[in-house]
């Protein structure tokens, strides 16, 4: 078999970028890595000198490279905080919040850990198990309830700590799979919202969401993580996600990929065109204070606090009975098909 070599260097190749095609050395392949988080930052203006920057920490790979890369490129220019949700589900978040405070701690980035029980009175265990044992409809799923929390907690402690901008690990699979799910779902509003940068009317209740990941494929990001010794969580996949309906947009786009190099940039260069081509959707609700969290809301309450208060009066009535139900989850890169 031949040996490959860098097309930057003649050295032998170590990665191989199907898409490209490109060969890389493991020192070129970082500078290609980087110079594309850099430019996706520049291009769609993501980060400006002197902002705080909030990072949504998991302690997965694609926020510990997220967080990786921030504080190597951005790290003296503008304040760093990590944020780090405990979302309890048991034998699986304490893993990988252990590797977020301990990675944020040697890289001196200060944290705060929250958790969902604290805030809102309720686990994702016990939300699971409460929706497998009432009769009751009480939503879509598990990830609908965490998804929801999980959001709040970003923003509202986004406030709190006075950040300016709220980073989170969405990569390219992430959004790709985004624009099929929403084609498939005929939702052009949520299609054409799709961005590198959320940025919303009303600023005094909502920080603004980047993504500056946004370009960069998963595998990729796997791989960088691996050439630099980045650490991170790839043990068992959240036990719950195998339910998501993501998970066959993702294999469907990981299937056509492989297939046919570059899917998954020309899905996002579709979007991109159409956002182009399409006027902005109108505006949007008006968002006013949730009367009991102060979170921005369209209704009466907000998202988060209309799913507390459904699922805490199950809970509640059967909060000694319930048992979390163990499942034998795949690696990440099993569910994922990596």
């Amino acid at each position: 078999m031949e040996t490959k070599t860098c097309e930057r260097c003649q050295k032998t190749a170590k990665v191989h970028v199907p898409y490209g095609p490109h060969w890389f050395c493991a020192e070129h392949f970082n500078h290609f890595f980087e110079n594309r988080f850099r430019e996706t930052i520049r291009k769609h203006n993501l980060v400006r000198y002197g902002e705080k920057i909030l990072i949504a920490l998991s302690g997965g790979k694609d926020s510990m490279v997220l967080l990786h890369q921030l504080h190597k490129h951005f790290g003296k220019q503008n304040e760093l905080h990590c944020l780090i949700i405990d979302e309890g589900i048991p034998g699986y978040r304490d893993k990988a919040i252990r590797l977020a405070t301990d990675y944020c701690k040697q890289l001196g980035v200060p944290f705060t850990v929250v958790s969902h029980e604290k805030e809102f009175g309720v686990t994702n265990a016990q939300v699971a198990s409460t929706l497998e044992n009432t009769t009751e409809r009480l939503g879509k799923s598990v990830c609908s309830y965490c998804g929801t929390f999980r959001k709040t907690l970003m923003n509202k402690y986004a406030k709190q700590l006075g950040a300016q901008k709220l980073a989170t690990g969405h990569n390219l699979d992430d959004e790709s799979q985004s624009v099929l799910m929403n084609v498939f779902d005929n939702d052009v509003q949520k299609l054409l919202s799709l961005s590198p940068k959320a940025d919303h009317l009303s600023d005094d209740l909502v920080v603004p969401r980047i993504k500056p990941l946004y370009e960069t494929p998963e595998k990729d990001i796997i791989t960088f993580a691996s050439l630099n010794e980045i650490p991170h969580y790839s043990d068992e996949c959240c036990p719950y996600s195998y339910k998501a309906k993501r998970n066959d947009f993702r294999q469907l786009l990981n299937s056509f990929e492989h297939k046919y190099p570059g899917t998954k940039h020309s899905v996002l260069r579709f979007l991109q065109d159409i956002q182009h081509a399409v006027p902005a959707p109108g505006k949007k609700s008006q968002l006013k204070p949730c009367p009991e969290c102060s979170e921005p809301a369209t209704g009466v309450l907000c998202q988060a606090c209309q799913k507390k208060k459904i699922i805490r009066q199950y809970v509640g009535m059967k909060k000694n009975k319930i048992k979390v139900k163990p499942i034998d989850a795949l690696t990440c890169n099993e569910t994922k098909g990596m």
